[in-house]
Formats: structure tokens, sequence, C-alpha cells
């Protein structure tokens, strides 16, 4: 049996926000107010320190930067 992740651990996803954001001229806050999930859980989730997400903003925040969820979450190397 393997052994329990710790909070600690990587997940081995990596949030491609921050690029995607840039790209497209967009603040975290615009992104915040546009996709209705607080600065925090964004910030969380650009860092890579987010242990879920929910389906429905998943799909909120690749709606609002026109992208796939292959664009904003990918495997690390």
């Amino acid at each position: 049996m393997a052994p329990a992740e710790s909070d600690d651990e990587a997940t081995g996803i990596h949030c491609r926000l921050d690029e995607l954001l840039a790209e497209r001229g967009m603040t975290l806050t615009k992104l915040s107010e546009l996709v209705g999930v607080s600065l925090v859980n964004l910030s969380v989730l650009k860092n890579d320190r987010a242990r879920a997400i929910r389906f429905s903003t998943l799909r909120a925040i690749c709606e609002v930067l026109d992208c796939e969820v292959g664009e904003l979450l990918v495997l690390d190397d």
C-alpha cells in the first residue's frame, strides 16, 4: 500500500494560471471578479498549493481565460 501524501508533498501537477493571465493581460483580481472565486483561493491555485478544485471552478476559469483544462493544468516534468 502506498504511503499517504503529506500536505508538504507536491502533487505533480502545475497550474499555469500566471502564464495564462500574462498572455491575456489580465490580473488575478480581475479573474477573481469574473469567476466569482476569492482572490485567496485563486492565489493558492496559482502557486501550486491547491489540493483540490471543483469542476465548476475549473470550468469557469477556463471559460473566462478561453482555454482548455490541459492548458491550465499540466503534469510536472
